[in-house]
């Protein structure tokens, strides 16, 4: 029975702490319009220290809604900062991104 629950608990644990990586679009097309400055944000929260809700993808949703805030389609020059919050049963995780938002040519 401790077998199976130490089992249950380390696979627990992996599938928790797995991610996708970060994809920031580089600027493959050379003719753009510069849109303006956009920014977004998005949080991520650890709930009890173990439990990650909306952890793994903040920095991409972050990002899309910067270039999102301007109807663009990539961003230049990304400035990314975070803030962080306590709470007792959980700690949050603020990620802000704000940068030239760019869009292509056709």
């Amino acid at each position: 029975m401790k077998k199976l629950l130490g089992v249950l608990l380390m696979v627990l644990f992996i599938l928790g702490c797995a991610s996708v990586p970060l994809e920031i679009t580089s600027i493959g097309k050379t003719e753009y319009e510069v849109v303006g400055e956009g920014s977004g944000s998005a949080v991520g929260i650890m709930l009890f220290e173990l439990i990650p809700i909306g952890q793994n993808t903040r920095f991409q949703r972050a990002y899309n809604a910067a270039v999102n805030s301007r109807g663009g389609d990539a961003l230049l020059n990304p400035v990314i900062s975070e803030n962080w919050f306590w709470a007792y049963v959980l700690n949050g995780y603020v990620t802000k991104i704000k940068g030239t938002v760019i869009k292509y040519k056709k």
